[in-house]
């Protein structure tokens, strides 16, 4: 895949745009659907040389057309092909239509499968653009291939599959692999279609770049092309101060971890200097736990106040076992000229008061960073969590847009959106993330990020990578505090 499509992510709409502007260059439309059947047959010949059949199961639109040609080259390489349909192949169009017609094997309906041992399913029924549920007489040869454990590979995406939400559609293979053609779908990386597409393949089949590049819309998967020029080397003259100054703020006596790993984390990261502010009851016990990092008593908004006349003070992570109220609400409104990173608690504080914050956000001007898991982001956007029409890049992009903030909507799928409508996909997270504090050390690489004068989206979106990166370099028993210890250097 050429390297300026290469963390492209496209829409089905935008792919259809796409396709249509190709033709209109002057690029004959069934090349382009002979180079993705034909690129599906090197799949299948590459990933299962020993197969003893090839069964075809051939849809009624162009990802029909695709499976045909792929009938095609599998044949003229000398492998045994059975070819399946779904609805009257007379009925087929335009370029589909020719792609039947080089077929000269037989068509068999589809449910007329008969299954054995050694068969590799290609499935090219539906692929990316559905968008309703798959009707009764699908459903069963689906579950029925699944359940035989055959492998299936998928042309575009798995049928059942909504290309645009991930969600499906009454029912999905679960491909061992999948073929798409130039650029990613956010079908193929928001769950649960992600867990059911195997490993990825994506073709060149021949659009240039540039048509691909104007139809596109602002998706990416996260990478350290996001974030390019902001993460730069020190250089010689740099000092902590430059580096930046983080503060975390601690909760109560009893909800002071993590506000630790936070800051510990924050440094780990990048920041200079890190600060742990904390009342009065928890200042003890906060200072003998740290050592590089310090401690600062913060008492109340008078104290948060007065102290933020000191603008060396690079940017805040409030939320972390801070506690749920008032509290939570009057320093996270104090701060919202500056940048900040709101989390767990300080999220929930604005469940029944989020205009009032939205409207700060939007007077402040500040950097802020929000990280809700999806209970959290029921809590501050129910509108929007309750719209089930919406994909989870769509929820976060509208809840960015509402809130003047950036969004790191969490969870395995994780997806990062700016108000201005960019939006990344995370795909490096491992699973066994999924563990105590492990939330608060993205809070802290993030805070550290914009410590360092980083954009919040891109502090936003790099922090997110980085911490997949060192969930994957700590292992399967990692914990909070074996993951800050592998934070990799900024890419």
């Amino acid at each position: 895949m050429r390297s300026e499509l290469q963390h492209l992510l496209i829409t089905p709409s935008e792919m259809t745009a796409i396709d249509q502007a190709a033709a209109q260059s002057g690029i004959e439309s069934f090349t382009l659907m002979r180079n993705a059947g034909l690129a599906v047959t090197a799949a299948a010949l590459r990933h299962f040389p020993d197969a003893l059949r090839f069964l075809v199961l051939c849809g009624p639109g162009n990802n029909g057309g695709d499976g045909y040609v792929a009938a095609c080259g599998l044949a003229e390489s000398g492998a045994d092909v059975a070819v399946f349909t779904l609805g009257n192949p007379a009925a087929l169009q335009g370029d589909a239509a020719r792609a039947r017609s080089e077929w000269k094997g037989p068509v068999a309906s589809l449910d007329a499968i008969e299954l054995r041992a050694g068969d590799v399913v290609i499935d090219a029924l539906f692929g990316a653009g559905l968008s309703r549920d798959v009707s009764g007489d699908v459903v069963q040869p689906i579950e029925r291939i699944n359940a035989s454990g055959l492998p299936v590979i998928a042309v575009d995406l798995p049928s059942g599959i909504d290309g645009r939400t991930g969600e499906v559609r009454g029912a999905a293979f679960a491909a061992r692999h999948t073929v798409t053609f130039m650029a990613p779908k956010p079908g193929h990386w928001l769950l649960p279609g992600r867990s059911l597409c195997g490993t990825l393949d994506v073709f060149d089949i021949g659009i240039p770049p540039r048509i691909v590049l104007a139809e596109a819309g602002p998706l990416r998967l996260n990478s350290p092309t996001v974030w390019s020029g902001w993460g730069g080397d020190l250089a010689p003259s740099t000092h902590k101060f430059r580096r930046g100054h983080l503060v975390v703020f601690s909760g109560d006596r009893q909800a002071t971890g993590a506000a630790r790993l936070a800051a510990t984390a924050g440094l780990a990261a990048g920041a200079g200097l890190v600060t742990v502010a904390t009342g009065k009851a928890a200042l003890g016990i906060n200072a003998s736990q740290l050592t590089a990092v310090m401690v600062n008593e913060v008492e109340g908004k008078r104290d948060l106040t007065k102290w933020l006349q000191d603008r060396r003070l690079g940017s805040f992570v409030l939320g972390p076992g801070f506690g749920v109220g008032k509290k939570a609400r009057d320093f996270a409104l104090a701060l919202c000229d500056r940048s900040l990173v709101l989390d767990a608690d300080g999220i929930t504080s604005f469940q029944a008061n989020r205009e009032e914050l939205f409207a700060a956000l939007a007077r402040g001007g500040g950097q802020m960073v929000m990280t809700p898991h999806e209970g959290e982001f029921a809590r501050l956007f129910p509108q929007i969590a309750g719209d089930g029409a919406l994909s989870k890049i769509e929820r976060a992009q509208k809840a960015a847009r509402e809130s003047h903030a950036v969004i790191v909507y969490k969870g395995a799928d994780t997806v990062i959106a700016a108000p201005d409508g960019r939006a990344v996909v995370n795909n490096n997270a491992p699973a066994w993330l999924a563990t105590a504090g492990s939330g608060d050390v993205l809070a802290g690489i993030t805070g550290a990020h914009l410590a360092q004068g980083m954009p919040a989206f891109e502090a936003a979106a790099a922090a997110v990578w980085r911490h997949g990166a060192a969930g994957s370099q700590a292992g399967r028993g990692l914990t909070a505090e074996t993951l800050i210890g592998v934070i990799p250097p900024m890419a």
